[in-house]
């Protein structure tokens, strides 16, 4: 497969914020094939690179202790090609800016913002580190998904600070969903959530991993720790389930249509 086409605006990357990395990495190579490379303590953290097959897929980062009871979490990254202006366009259509843009040596340059329904989503700006380099197979990121209570406001949101030319998927009380582009070249969904999900539950971005086979995917990584939060089922867009790993960080399962 070729490497995935990362236009600006679209989903590019997707890192893990855990408490225990070590914990993580064992999970995800047991589950997925997953390989990594630690970088640099004093240039890049120690943060972890993931690879399928040799191929550059994912990061893992050590939760700070500073961060309190801020749960283990994945976070996906948006493409910007200025990310000054993106910055200013989060603040200006109702986000909150968590992290100001932040030159990563030699790779590119980070932020990380709210947008205007609260959820916490990432910017990257593209040095040498140009996103992940597959995607859509099985053990990588499949799909990005935005579960948002102010469904109205968020797509305005992507559109506005990042460019999204959306497509209505659905428009009644029950399935209300958009799409960055459309139909095989869609790139990531907004969903109105407002109608399940808990009061406890913030809006959120989701990443699905292609899996061969949900089921039996599900029964491995229960095996190795993680929980069961959505059982797979069936939808027009393939079988799908929803877990959180053995420390608690959610991730999703949809069965790869190659498979």
């Amino acid at each position: 497969m070729p490497k995935p086409d990362i236009t600006p605006g679209a989903p590019c990357w997707i890192d893990l914020m855990t408490s225990d990395p070590e914990k993580a990495k064992s999970f995800y190579n047991s589950l997925f094939g997953w390989t990594y490379e630690t970088g640099d303590q004093e240039v890049y953290g120690g943060y972890i690179t993931a690879s399928k097959d040799g191929k550059m897929v994912a990061g893992i980062m050590q939760k700070q202790e500073d961060m309190g009871q801020m749960p283990d979490v994945w976070s996906t990254y948006l493409r910007t090609d200025d990310i000054k202006a993106t910055t200013e366009a989060a603040t200006a259509n109702g986000g909150q800016v968590y992290m100001e843009p932040m030159d990563v040596p030699e790779q590119g340059t980070m932020a990380m913002y709210a947008d205007s329904s609260g959820a916490a989503i990432g910017a990257w700006q593209f040095g040498a580190m140009k996103g992940y380099e597959v995607a859509a197979e099985t053990g990588t990121p499949a799909w990005h998904e935005l579960l948002t209570k102010d469904y109205t406001s968020a797509v305005s949101f992507y559109q506005n600070v990042f460019g999204w030319e959306t497509t209505v998927m659905g428009d009644t009380p029950e399935f209300r969903y958009s799409t960055l582009g459309a139909g095989d070249d869609a790139k990531a969904g907004i969903m109105d959530a407002s109608g399940f999900l808990p009061a406890e539950v913030p809006s959120n971005w989701g990443v699905y991993f292609a899996v061969d086979k949900v089921d039996a995917s599900i029964e491995q990584a229960v095996s190795l720790g993680a929980n069961v939060i959505q059982p797979a089922e069936d939808t027009p867009y393939g079988r799908m389930a929803t877990l959180t790993d053995p420390t608690g960080a959610v991730f999703k399962l949809i069965e790869n249509q190659a498979s």
